[in-house]
């Protein structure tokens, strides 16, 4: 009976979980400011960091980074005809209800000035602060202007043969242009936004800054506009090149403007400037799914 009545708290004592006796230990434990008390916070806390760095370890997924390098227009663009409409009415709207400016209320008195002179009874005297000096004429000065505009030669807005090297940043001025690089995934070469394996203790933003430095004689400047990730793009590699420790690949992409493409380099293959709508015949469809909604073609 009475091995029966020490039993029952040893019973009692088994069931209880871990945490829970070691935090009824650091309740009844001696008050010794020599001694710190156990505490079910800091093993919990413990336990959690460890899952941590345990998960990372065996982390299934391959993580990398892309940027997302626009060009923006450097010019603006042709006009619809629904636009060219428009703004030959606003111009006529403007015209009939604006006021005559210096320049046009100079002509005016230069040709009532004429005027007057040819008349028979025209006195040199009464002309105000002119006298005998000669004077220049409203008419003279815009046909002065009009010599100045016939020598002006303004640049081409369209330049067939830039145009059709798209490895240059400067063909298509009047549109929005994004980088493509020439990259090895698996064994073959695909086309794809610049991206790199993101390395231990960096951010995954400078992880695409490096992508975008290690392009082969690139030398481009950029700003980039968040330190979030824009879009994701997922994918399982071949059953041959799967591991324990990477089943996959997730790539996150990250926007950025281009700022300054630096001097005019020769041209590199293995870098492409495309239009939005020349992408689909670079990209892979599941690829471009993925990136096509966060292009903006301003």
């Amino acid at each position: 009976m009475q091995q029966e009545k020490m039993a029952a708290p040893c019973r009692r004592m088994a069931s209880r979980s871990v945490l829970q006796f070691l935090s009824s230990f650091s309740r009844t434990a001696v008050r010794n400011t020599a001694t710190r008390p156990f505490s079910s916070t800091s093993v919990r806390r413990a336990v959690l960091q460890t899952k941590d760095v345990t998960d990372r370890a065996s982390a299934p997924w391959t993580l990398m980074a892309a940027v997302c390098l626009q060009r923006l227009p450097v010019i603006t663009a042709d006009c619809s005809p629904i636009e060219e409409r428009f703004k030959q009415l606003l111009h006529q709207m403007e015209q009939e209800r604006s006021l005559l400016s210096d320049h046009e209320l100079r002509l005016l008195e230069d040709a009532e000035r004429m005027s007057r002179k040819q008349a028979d009874d025209y006195d040199s005297d009464e002309e105000d602060g002119h006298g005998d000096q000669d004077i220049v004429l409203a008419q003279d000065l815009e046909d002065s202007w009009e010599q100045k505009l016939k020598s002006f030669q303004p640049a081409l807005r369209v330049k067939a043969d830039v145009d059709k090297e798209l490895t240059s940043p400067e063909r298509c001025l009047a549109n929005s242009l994004l980088l493509l690089a020439e990259q090895e995934v698996g064994g073959q070469k695909l086309w794809l936004l610049p991206q790199t394996q993101w390395q231990q203790g960096e951010t995954l933003r400078q992880t695409a800054e490096r992508a975008l430095a290690s392009l082969p004689a690139a030398g481009f400047k950029a700003t980039f506009l968040s330190n979030a990730p824009c879009g994701v793009y997922k994918y399982k590699l071949p059953r041959a090149l799967q591991t324990e420790n990477s089943v996959g690949i997730k790539v996150f992409f990250f926007k950025a403007v281009l700022s300054d493409s630096g001097r005019p380099a020769a041209p590199n293959p293995s870098l492409l400037w495309l239009k939005k709508s020349e992408l689909q015949r670079y990209l892979k469809p599941a690829y471009m799914m993925k990136v096509e909604p966060f292009i903006l073609e301003l």
